[in-house]
């Protein structure tokens, strides 16, 4: 603002300036000169109490299974009712027999016709036989001619 106070014109508009004020709240530590004083006093009386106490108690038990499973089939830890089973593992050794084919032996038949000349001597067997169903009654009777039997000299 100048400290000249010149009268608006017709032609140039009226200018209001305008202010504004900024506040500046804050806190300080300022020493009155008077002090707290607190007084504690502790009395003691004695007091029934009832209440019920839970205590937890573990009973281990190892059980031998000696059983061999594979890798794969590993069992983990599982729950029985209240009873928590965790299996002891262990790694053996183990040591196999196998059997390996070292070679094969591979036998053909091969056959080969010759002829072959010789004197051979042949029988001819037969048989009777007859059977009687009752006493004093006779069936015919069966006569066979059986094989030949040769005899080589």
């Amino acid at each position: 603002m100048s400290s000249t106070t010149t009268e608006p014109s017709d032609q140039e508009p009226l200018r209001i300036p305008v202010v504004e004020e900024q506040l500046a709240v804050g806190t300080r530590v300022v020493d009155t000169g008077r002090g707290v004083r607190i007084q504690k006093t502790v009395t003691e009386h004695p007091v029934t109490i009832d209440e019920r106490l839970l205590r937890d108690e573990l009973r281990i038990e190892r059980v031998p299974v000696d059983r061999i499973v594979g890798i794969e089939e590993t069992p983990g830890h599982r729950h029985e009712g209240d009873t928590l089973v965790i299996p002891v593992l262990e790694e053996v050794l183990v040591v196999e027999r196998k059997v390996r084919i070292k070679e094969e032996v591979h036998i053909t038949r091969v056959r080969h016709a010759e002829r072959h000349l010789d004197t051979v001597r042949s029988r001819r067997n037969g048989s009777r036989s007859s059977v009687s169903t009752r006493p004093g009654i006779r069936v015919p009777e069966v006569i066979t001619q059986g094989g030949t039997s040769c005899t080589i000299r």
